[in-house]
C-alpha cells in the first residue's frame, strides 16, 4: 500500500496538469436507495482519468530519461494520456496501439505529435512490440497500469473524493488492469475512509473479479475479454502490485452485462448531457444492479460515487448512444432540479 505522503506528493506534482473534477449529483428514479453522484473523469483534457498517471510518471523521470523518450502500449486512453504528457514535457514518444481500438482514440493520439505503431490485439503482442522499441531506442516504458507511479497518479482521484465528500458510503470504480481501482482504494484507505469500495467489470471480461475471489492473479484469453463493448477494460489480467492493493483494500466486485453497459452510457448522453464511453458507463450499470438487488452485495446507506472513467467516442458510437431506447425503469432517470 503506498503511504499517504507518497500519494499526496503525486497529487502535488500533477496539480497543474489535471483537472479536479467535480461531483455531479444524480437522482434515484423512485427516491429509494443511496444518493448517487458521478465523478466525471471524461472531463479531463484527454477525455479520461489516464492523464493523471501518465503525467505523474513523466514528472518523476529524470531529465536524462526524458531526453531518450518514452514508449507505451494502450488501446487508446492511456495512449492519449502519454502522448499529451510527452508533448507537455517535450519528450519524444511512441505508442503501440492494438488493432480494433476505436479510431477516434488513435487519431487523438496522433494529434499530439506521437508516433503510433499498430499490433495484434493481445497482451503478448502489445507488450512485446513495446519492449522491442524500448530496447532499440533506449527509451523508458510507461506502463498502462502496473507501476507505483501510475497507481499513485490515479490515486489523486481518491484524495479528491475524500476532500469533496469524506462521508461517502460507496465508491464504484471500473477495472481493467487495476491501476485506477488500486490508486483510489489506496488513497481512501490512507485517508482513513471506511467507504465500501467496489470494483466493476463486464461479465465478459471479469478476470479481476475472478482474481479477487481466488486471491491470485488470473489471466483471461484475449478472445474472451475482447468480446465486451467496454474497450477500456479489455485487459487480460491485473498487474501484480495492483492486485495486491485491491485484495487488501477493496470490498468486492460487481459484474454487469453488455446491454446494461450500453444503457448506462446512453443515459449519460441523453439525460445527463455527458459524453461517456461504454467503459465509463460501467459504474452506473453496477449501481442499477445493486439497487435492484440483483447481486449478493448491497449498497450501504449514504452517498454513492460512480466513477466515470472516460468519454472518448467516435461520432458513430456517440450517435448510436444518443438514439438508443432507454429502459422504462432505469434506476436513475434525471438530474435533480
Amino acid at each position: 500500500m503506498p503511504p499517504l505522503a507518497e500519494l499526496e506528493a503525486a497529487r502535488a506534482l500533477i496539480q497543474a496538469s489535471v483537472r479536479h473534477t467535480p461531483l455531479l449529483p444524480l437522482a434515484p428514479s423512485n427516491g429509494d436507495g443511496p444518493p448517487l453522484l458521478a465523478k466525471p473523469e471524461n472531463l479531463q483534457r484527454t477525455g479520461s482519468f489516464k492523464i493523471r498517471g501518465a503525467s505523474h510518471f513523466l514528472a518523476r523521470m529524470s531529465p536524462e530519461e526524458r531526453a531518450r523518450g518514452v514508449v507505451t502500449h494502450s488501446s487508446g486512453n492511456h495512449a492519449q494520456a502519454v502522448a499529451a504528457a510527452a508533448h507537455a514535457w517535450g519528450v519524444p514518444a511512441l505508442v503501440v496501439i492494438p488493432e480494433g481500438a476505436p479510431e477516434v482514440k488513435v487519431a487523438r493520439t496522433l494529434a499530439w505529435g506521437t508516433e503510433v505503431v499498430r499490433c495484434a490485439n493481445t497482451s503478448a503482442d502489445r507488450e512485446g512490440t513495446a519492449e522491442r522499441y524500448v530496447r532499440e531506442r533506449g527509451a523508458t516504458l510507461v506502463p498502462p497500469f502496473h507501476h507505483p507511479w501510475i497507481i499513485a497518479g490515479q490515486g489523486s482521484i481518491g484524495l479528491e473524493l475524500h476532500d469533496d465528500l469524506p462521508e461517502v458510503a460507496n465508491v464504484l470504480v471500473c477495472v481493467g488492469g487495476g491501476g485506477l481501482l488500486a490508486g483510489i482504494a489506496a488513497a481512501l484507505r490512507a485517508r482513513g475512509s471506511r467507504a465500501q469500495i467496489l470494483g466493476v467489470e463486464p461479465a465478459l471480461a471479469a478476470d479481476a473479479s475472478e482474481s479477487y475471489a481466488r486471491g491470485e492473479v488470473v489471466a483471461w484469453p484475449a478472445e474472451q475479454v475482447t468480446r465486451t463493448v467496454a474497450d477500456g477494460v479489455r485487459t487480460q489480467a491485473l498487474g501484480a502490485l495492483n492486485h495486491a492493493i485491491i485484495q487488501a483494500s477493496v470490498d468486492g466486485f460487481v459484474t454487469v452485462d453488455e446491454e446494461a453497459i450500453l444503457d448506462a452510457a446512453a443515459w449519460y448522453v441523453q439525460e445527463a448531457k455527458l459524453v461517456v464511453e461504454p467503459t465509463g458507463g460501467l459504474t452506473l450499470a453496477a449501481y442499477r444492479r445493486l439497487l435492484a438487488g440483483d447481486d449478493q452485495l448491497r449498497l450501504r446507506p449514504g452517498p454513492t460515487i460512480a466513477l466515470v472513467s472516460g468519454g472518448n467516442l467516435d461520432p458513430a458510437a456517440l450517435h448510436a448512444l444518443s438514439v438508443r431506447q432507454l429502459p422504462t425503469r432505469s434506476g436513475v432517470h434525471q438530474l435533480p432540479s
